[in-house]
């Protein structure tokens, strides 16, 4: 019972009847006070899943209904029945010489924070939208906005999908990657997207079930790799988890990475580019929640994308008309060796190397490669030569192919992003046989600039326009099909009006973040923020200013080709907003 002197008066108790309710107001709140079997109880009178006044409502046998979306709610408490709607908030009532006493601002049952998080967890449990995107926009006004979505959402996506890591995740760790670069409200956008992807995906399917590790704390690096890649050889994924459980236990985080890159790579482009690209966006997931805390679950939960997966040795395109599956397993029987070779050497990507990757003779490509190593090419060179390809594939990309083909160069870039990504957690040498197969799908997807996309060299836009007037007709661009080329013209122009490439992104990400996005756009925004990022910081070549502004005319191509969508998110988006503002939804536009 609340102390008598935190109570204010609100209504006279004769006013009150069974089946007559009365609104009234303390402090700030909107409260609605019922009359029941010989009670009194008082609620907000907003009902918590879309605002319809509750005072509309009716109450029978102790449960008050709301008739807006027949919400019900246990009057005394609050509590819901229904999941999607919420508890009302409800307060202590005392009747005293006729008149209807409340306390206007009871202590909560949980504090704010702690509400939120369990109501994200309710979303995603149930895959209610609605829930998740109050949840989100509650966490970031509490000042959770980041950190907590994404450890909730991770803790959930691998412990409820019993076949482990998925686009769910990845999605989840491409937003986790993208909450910087965009702005505003699009943050609280980015973690909607990445939380409902991850409920989305793991609706109706069975739990994991984790593994344990060994008991033994004395196994050396060397055997834990062999006895990892032989389990995965043979896809034993029990087997495969209880070494990496073990190797987790044993041995530092660039070790454990060199395991799963190294499996990751003993077959060709394994599931068409997701296992390696999987594989990292666990990595850097983890980056965001915590080595120590996640590590054992994340990682487990990509393994069955590895004993699992396609291998691209066994597909036909691979193997004829020109068996390009053979070349890689080749040059990579050489590693050794051309390591050995450059040892020592420091190499300078040679003017035209990218253009040598474009070219139509595989043969000459996997030589360009393996004269590189030769001569002191490190797996960070080599994979960023690669995925400057890969991206020239996307800009270029000839709107005259079928539209399904977007997504074959789409894999190629994710995968030779990935790939560089990669060598920033491990120097294994099993990551150059990556920069071999990203090299050949670069060669295999030749076909898709055939004729190439007519996208403008930088000085070819026009300079006097403001940017912010670049970045609106941008904008605008996404909301027409098929302005494809239209939205690569106006990034180059971006730049040549002088434009901050951070605005430029912002755009682009707003651009994504209101649409119903499938994921391989959301992956192929943030695979060209990272471009990007990686070209941007490179030492000076004349190929990098042309790379860099290629970044984002692919992504801006890419999101053109596959807007607009119904935006069903947004508007769910758009009434939690409207809802945690206190607008009267029922009340109409």
């Amino acid at each position: 019972m609340a102390q008598s002197d935190e109570m204010v008066p609100v209504a006279d108790a004769a006013d009150l009847a069974p089946g007559d309710p009365v609104v009234t107001r303390a402090g700030t709140h909107a409260i609605a006070l019922f009359a029941h079997e010989g009670e009194v109880y008082a609620v907000d009178n907003r009902c918590p899943h879309m605002g319809f006044p509750l005072s509309e409502g009716s109450v029978e046998d102790g449960i008050l209904t709301c008739h807006w979306h027949h919400a019900r709610f246990e009057l005394e408490q609050g509590d819901t029945f229904d999941i999607w709607a919420d508890d009302v908030q409800t307060y202590p009532v005392e009747v005293r010489d006729g008149q209807v006493f409340v306390h206007p601002d009871p202590e909560p049952d949980v504090p704010p924070a702690t509400h939120w998080r369990n109501r994200l967890a309710d979303g995603l449990q149930e895959n209610l939208s609605l829930v998740m995107a109050k949840a989100v926009i509650g966490l970031d006004e509490e000042g959770e906005g980041f950190a907590t979505p994404v450890e909730t959402a991770v803790n959930f996506g691998t412990k409820y999908r019993d076949v482990g890591w998925g686009r769910g995740l990845t999605t989840l760790g491409c937003t986790a990657n993208l909450y910087d670069e965009v702005g505003g409200r699009d943050k609280r956008r980015a973690m909607f997207l990445g939380a409902r992807e991850v409920a989305d995906e793991t609706a109706g399917e069975a739990p994991r079930f984790g593994q344990y590790a060994f008991d033994s704390r004395n196994v050396s690096k060397a055997r834990l790799k062999s006895w990892f890649r032989e389990n995965c050889e043979v896809r034993d994924e029990n087997g495969a988890e209880r070494v990496l459980l073990t190797a987790l236990a044993n041995l530092p985080r660039e070790d454990v990475a060199e395991l799963l890159f190294a499996a990751a790579t003993d077959h060709l482009y394994m599931n068409a580019s997701h296992t390696l690209d999987f594989v990292n966006k666990a990595f850097e997931t983890l980056e965001h929640v915590g080595w120590e805390e996640h590590a054992d679950a994340v990682l487990a939960s990509v393994i069955p994308q590895i004993t699992g997966g396609t291998r691209s040795e066994e597909r036909s395109s691979w193997r004829n008309p020109i068996d390009v599956a053979e070349l890689c397993f080749d040059a990579a029987d050489l590693l050794p060796d051309l390591v050995a070779a450059g040892d020592g050497e420091a190499w300078t990507r040679p003017e035209g190397f990218v253009g040598t990757l474009l070219d139509d003779d595989p043969e000459a490509i996997v030589d360009a490669l393996t004269d590189a190593i030769r001569e002191g090419a490190t797996q960070t060179q080599l994979a960023d030569a690669v995925a400057r390809a890969a991206t020239r594939r996307i800009a270029y990309f000839a709107t005259s192919n079928e539209f399904s083909d977007w997504d074959t160069a789409h894999h190629t870039l994710t995968y030779a992003n990935a790939v560089h990504r990669a060598t920033t957690k491990t120097d294994a040498i099993e990551l150059y046989r990556a920069c071999f197969d990203g090299a050949m799908s670069v060669y295999l997807d030749r076909f898709l600039n055939t004729p190439p996309a007519p996208v403008p060299a930088p000085g070819d836009g026009d300079t006097s326009r403001d940017p912010a007037d670049v970045r609106e007709d941008l904008l605008a661009c996404f909301d027409e099909q098929g302005e494809v080329d239209r939205a690569g013209r106006l990034v180059n122009e971006h730049f040549d009006a002088g434009g901050d490439p951070a605005d430029l992104k912002r755009t682009l990400g707003r651009g994504l973040l209101r649409e119903d996005a499938d994921f391989h756009t959301i992956q192929n925004v943030e695979a060209g923020f990272q471009r990007f990022d990686a070209v941007n910081a490179a030492d000076g070549d004349d190929d990098d200013e042309r790379d860099r502004r290629l970044a984002l005319v692919a992504p801006a191509r890419y999101l053109a080709a596959h807007t607009p969508t119904r935006r069903e998110a947004e508007q769910t988006f758009g009434i939690a907003t409207r809802l945690h503002r206190g607008e009267r939804l029922h009340e109409g536009e």
